[in-house]
């Protein structure tokens, strides 16, 4: 019996990823992956690495990240302390949804997660103080592969939560997309 449903989203490999979560008197407990889940799924994501970024302050934006190819990666990107509002963009030549973008909010109190294919640029913005998020990625992080685009380019037309969030030098000065 499948622990992780992978819920559909419209575009090609972006899923949300929702956990089968036991409550009791004692709390709850639920699987962040399962390997035999993913395996009957549609999608190739195979755990490599795993990472853990943390954000002192509401309002703090990370993104929007991906790797160029042939370096791109599966990410699965899940909250485990706060919340934020997860993006990803579809930077992928070809796919119908080339240019879009899709949201949605990652806390620990709902336990979702994003399924994030190679190719889609992903980015978050933290929605409750002292927030933490987990990355689990199939490829290992190549400095050399790091990309990224503006977190406001007008091309995404990305409607984020705040107006004036806090961001690194390096993900404010990203190029804006071209394709």
């Amino acid at each position: 019996m499948p622990t992780l449903a992978l819920e559909e989203t419209g575009f090609r490999g972006l899923a949300v990823v929702r956990p089968t979560i036991h409550t009791d008197e004692r709390g709850q407990f639920f699987r962040v992956f399962c390997v035999d889940d993913f395996a009957r799924s549609e999608h190739a994501f195979a755990l490599n690495q795993a990472s853990i970024s943390t954000s002192h302050r509401r309002h703090t934006l990370r993104g929007m990240h991906y790797q160029g190819a042939p370096h791109g990666e599966w990410k699965l990107v899940r909250c485990v302390a706060g919340a934020v509002f997860d993006v990803a963009v579809d930077l992928r030549a070809g796919e119908p949804t080339l240019g879009r973008w899709f949201a949605i909010e990652l806390s620990a109190e709902n336990a979702l997660a994003l399924l994030v294919p190679p190719g889609c640029a992903h980015g978050f913005c933290t929605l409750t103080d002292d927030t933490s998020v987990l990355y689990m990625m199939d490829y290992a992080f190549t400095p050399s592969a790091a990309r990224g685009v503006r977190w406001n380019d007008p091309a995404f037309g990305i409607r984020w939560p705040c107006d004036n969030p806090v961001v690194n030098a390096r993900d404010a000065t990203w190029p804006d997309w071209t394709h």
